[in-house]
């Protein structure tokens, strides 16, 4: 625990001055950008680098270490400047070059872009919110590995810091996410919320009043109040934010937040506690006035005296003198605890252990499954040789299938019920009725500890989710997300809860791979592939409806018999081939309407036309393999083609090109039973037949029309209830 009483001398002082001096620099330099923030949050951020913060900074990837979370990624100068006197490697010509191309200083801070950012927090909100995954994965690992430590005294102990803004406590994920820390009573993580009142619309009084130490106290953290305008006068008591943070950090039974009232900008004569300071570069004249209310010289920029910049990177010293005798009990830790240490290795590594594979359950043919179903018997299956694998639902355990059946739920012993029970190093996650909260939490998890972690919902609600899927593809985190649900096929809840575009939505994100398995076989193939990938996250889409479970041979599909699921690790593959292998026309589908181009398949053969079915889950895998594969199961030569699939037709034309055909559902849903509207909706087998002649046709006239099947249904500005 930290000393008491705060070690600050003149040369922290004028380190801090520097810091302000700096901000204003770099964004004059580059002509925009945030630069109040970075000014008045300066004494706080040099507080928590140079006399709480747990870091080493040669080595931005301890183990050990503290996190640190900049919440409102927009005043990235609070967190680069920090590097630049800490150690990290950034120079000052690097915050010279802040914002320009090729920098290592751009706009908001960018996981693995630059050493010592923990996260992208671009969005408002989303840092805060994943900072939560952070606490919920510390708390995780400490469980695996170290359970029987006394309090703080595991090499898995550690806080984790977050700086938030108004701005941040605004955004609705952290509200989410910040109920569900104090549900957790995530003693392990600190928050600075800096509460100076500005945002771009200047005084938020104009949106936001309430009282967010009350909000959090009801959502049952620690709050403190820090406020540097009580007396009239703006005083930086450095010494009270100290014993603040200090108490937050010892308070181990629930997360805590410390609001602190600032200035933004100060000391800028003229521009401090503006809107525009906020986000716009000061005016020279301004900084000139700033430097010299300062006491440096106005006429010189990027100053920072040898003196300064030697004594804020002594915390170098500092840290390595703390990671030693971190690494000693750690070292005492592996000696008594090789086995352990074996798997603290591979999951670090995100290896998967030998022969896991075996686990995966082989489902029975001919026996109709749903794709949920079968994907909790895998997570079943394989639960127990991947302690690293958790997760579970926004309230939808039972409908998403996501437990993992003898698995205790991961919360604090006095919130068990009678349905669940657990304790705090569980692995069945709850995340109530939060998707937002739960997939940027899983992104923290996955981030922090290398354990592969999963949040389920519906996948309608998966636009709930949709801001941190995108910052988890834009940082290439392998978090998972099982969506149920996935089609008109749930029936009778309606077109609230039946998505058309969700699929064609969640495909246009980059580094994204959406996977809708067409039956229970693929399912098992597919969460195995998800899981060798540890580059970028996945969504694996899942029916409620059962639907067949097709026999198979071991390897290609070949006359009546059927392609190995294996295919599904190249994302696409021939399912069902034509006599001879010469197709007339391909039929390619996803989830639950394979088995339409399955029976298509049937008929059309029947009519003498020889048609190839090919099983598609998922398009980012496919194209993902060389041209001679996708070649192979797609021969361009073969102009007649059908995609079959219950949403949207928005991007299967690249597939199937002028010629192709697609069996979709241009508008929303009704409620009844899921055969009801499928048949309604002509979601058949019929249909695809009906496109298969009609593609073979324009392909064999090369007058090929819009593309679009007659089987499409009606336009989108209506649904299915008022059709």
């Amino acid at each position: 625990m930290e000393k008491q009483e705060l070690d600050w001398n003149e040369l922290d002082d004028r380190a801090v001055d520097a810091v302000r001096v700096l901000a204003a620099d770099a964004v004059e330099k580059v002509g925009n950008g945030h630069p109040g923030t970075a000014m008045s949050l300066a004494p706080a951020a040099y507080l928590i680098f140079q006399k709480l913060m747990r870091h080493d900074p040669t080595d931005p990837e301890w183990t050990g270490r503290d996190r640190f979370v900049l919440s409102p990624g927009h005043t990235s100068l609070t967190l680069y400047i920090q590097l630049f006197l800490s150690g990290y490697g950034l120079e000052l010509d690097d915050l010279k070059a802040l914002r320009t191309w090729g920098s290592k200083t751009p706009g908001h801070p960018e996981y693995r872009h630059t050493a010592g950012v923990e996260i992208t927090t671009g969005p408002l909100g989303q840092g805060l919110a994943s900072s939560v995954g952070f606490a919920y994965a510390q708390r995780r690992m400490r469980g695996l590995f170290d359970p029987e430590a006394p309090e703080g005294q595991s090499p898995f102990d550690h806080t984790v810091w977050v700086i938030a803004s108004d701005g941040d406590l605004q955004e609705g994920v952290t509200s989410e996410a910040s109920s569900l820390a104090g549900h957790q009573e995530l003693g392990n993580l600190v928050v600075l919320y800096d509460e100076n009142h500005i945002s771009i619309e200047d005084n938020t009084d104009i949106a936001f009043t309430e009282d967010v130490l009350k909000r959090y106290e009801a959502y049952g953290w620690h709050t403190q109040r820090v406020d540097w305008t009580k007396t009239g006068e703006y005083v930086e008591d450095v010494a009270e934010l100290y014993r603040a943070l200090t108490a937050a950090k010892a308070e181990t039974s629930r997360p805590s937040i410390v609001s602190l009232r600032t200035i933004i900008g100060w000391p800028a004569p003229n521009k401090q506690n503006t809107g525009k300071i906020h986000g716009s570069a000061l005016g020279k004249d301004e900084v000139a006035a700033l430097k010299e209310i300062l006491g440096l010289d106005p006429e010189k920029h990027f100053q920072v005296d040898d003196a300064v910049l030697a004594h804020a990177r002594k915390v170098v010293d500092r840290g390595q003198d703390t990671r030693s005798a971190w690494e000693q009990g750690f070292e005492a830790w592996k000696q008594a605890n090789p086995d352990s240490a074996a798997t603290l290795d591979r999951i670090a590594a995100r290896e998967l252990p030998q022969g896991w594979e075996a686990s995966l359950p082989e489902f029975e043919a001919g026996k109709d499954v749903s794709t949920r179903a079968a994907s909790g018997k895998v997570l079943s299956a394989i639960g127990p040789v991947l302690p690293e694998l958790w997760g579970g639902s926004a309230d939808l355990a039972e409908s998403n299938n996501t437990t993992i059946e003898g698995s205790p739920s991961f919360v604090p012993a006095s919130k068990q019920t009678e349905a669940w029970s657990g304790n705090p190093y569980g692995r069945v996650l709850h995340f109530g009725i939060r998707e937002h909260a739960a997939a940027a939490i899983v992104n923290g998890i996955v981030m922090h500890s290398s354990t592969r972690a999963f949040s389920g919902t519906f996948l309608i609600f998966s636009d709930y989710q949709r801001p941190a899927i995108r910052l988890g593809a834009l940082m290439g985190v392998p978090a998972i997300y099982v969506w149920t649900h996935d089609s008109i096929g749930l029936g009778e809840d309606g077109p609230t809860h039946q998505p058309v575009e969700q699929l064609a939505s969640l495909r246009a994100i980059p580094g994204l791979d959406v996977v809708r398995p067409g039956d229970a076989n693929e399912v098992a193939v597919a969460w195995r592939t998800i899981l060798e990938n540890t580059s970028n996250p996945a969504g694996i889409v899942l029916t409620r409806q059962n639907i067949p479970t097709w026999e198979r041979g071991p390897g290609q599909a070949t006359g009546d018999t059927f392609g190995s699921a294996e295919g599904v690790a190249q994302g696409g593959y021939v399912l069902a081939e034509a006599p001879d292998g010469e197709p007339d026309v391909i039929l390619i589908a996803t989830g639950s309407e394979v088995q339409l181009a399955v029976e298509a398949r049937s008929t059309l053969q029947k009519e003498g036309i020889a048609a190839r079915v090919v099983s598609l889950p998922c398009l980012e895998w496919f194209n993902q393999q060389d041209e001679s594969y996708r070649e192979a199961v797609l021969p361009s030569n073969i102009r007649a083609r059908v995609s079959v699939e219950a949403g949207v037709a928005l991007g299967w034309r690249e597939l199937v090109g002028d010629a192709g055909r697609s069996v979709s559902l241009e508008h929303f849903g009704a409620s009844a039973d899921y055969k009801t509207l499928f048949r309604e909706f002509g979601i058949t087998a019929e249909a695809v037949v009906e496109a298969a002649r009609d593609s073979i046709a324009a392909a064999d006239t090369r007058n090929a029309p819009d593309g679009t099947s007659a089987a499409a249904g009606a336009s989108a500005s209506t649904t299915g209830d008022r059709r």
